[in-house]
């Protein structure tokens, strides 16, 4: 009887354990979060830095990114936006015409002065910059596009890519800012066509509001005529 007693509490063991594992984080959560009104403790072990600057090829302006580094006492892991577990400031990746990483902001330098301006003064995590080369080459306009966080959608206090992903694009100073996708829309991907010089992207809808992304939501569709003075988002409908 005892070994029996055993063996249900184990298989209930197994079974607990089980569904704790199945249960995901989603992605949106759309109720209000309680209030607390302990404080939250501030990491003092957190450093602001800005990697060395980056010239994209054929502009005349250097770009900064900004972004948090925390170190902590024993100094055997560094942590920042690049998520390594070596000792590293850096906080970004560069490869042609491309940025990547997890950082906060950017700072934009014309290769003349020595003011620097911030793409923001809003709370966002920058995940990529694209600079659009061909774009430019064909028209004389150059233009940055990004994929950013800037809402905390899950509730957790933190916004992280863990979060639903916007698009932003803008010039490449950092004027014009623009955000291209709506609210509580994930963003999918994007592409360019350089016969019309538009951007095509796509995002998805989360239609039955259970905070994840499935095979039951709506996908949309939009573009971005690139030339146009402002970026106005027109709908198409592919299917």
């Amino acid at each position: 009887m005892k070994i029996f007693a055993r063996y249900i509490g184990l298989v209930a063991f197994v079974v607990l354990v089980a569904c704790k594992q199945e249960k995901e984080t989603p992605k949106v959560i759309y109720e209000e979060p309680k209030t607390n009104n302990s404080s939250r403790a501030i990491d003092t072990t957190s450093i602001k830095i800005a990697d060395l600057p980056i010239h994209m090829e054929g502009t005349k302006y250097l770009i900064h990114p900004v972004g948090d580094v925390r170190v902590y006492d024993d100094f055997s892991k560094v942590y920042g936006s690049s998520k390594t577990n070596t000792v590293s400031y850096a906080i970004s990746n560069y490869n042609r015409f491309e940025i990547t990483g997890y950082f906060e902001n950017l700072k934009f330098q014309h290769l003349d002065s020595t003011n620097v301006k911030s793409l923001t003064d809003e709370k966002i995590q920058i995940q990529t910059v694209t600079y659009l080369d061909r774009i430019a080459a064909n028209t004389k306009r150059q233009i940055l596009v990004y994929s950013v966080v800037d809402k905390d959608t899950n509730k957790d206090n933190k916004i992280d890519q863990k979060d639903i992903k916007s698009l932003y694009i803008s010039n490449i100073d950092g004027s014009n800012f623009t955000k291209l996708t709506e609210d509580y829309l994930e963003f999918i991907d994007w592409n360019i066509i350089e016969a019309k010089n538009r951007l095509y992207f796509r995002c998805i809808e989360d239609i039955n509001k259970n905070g994840a992304f499935d095979k039951n939501d709506k996908v949309h569709y939009h573009y971005v005529n690139l030339l146009d003075a402002e970026w106005k988002v027109e709908t198409y409908m592919p299917i």
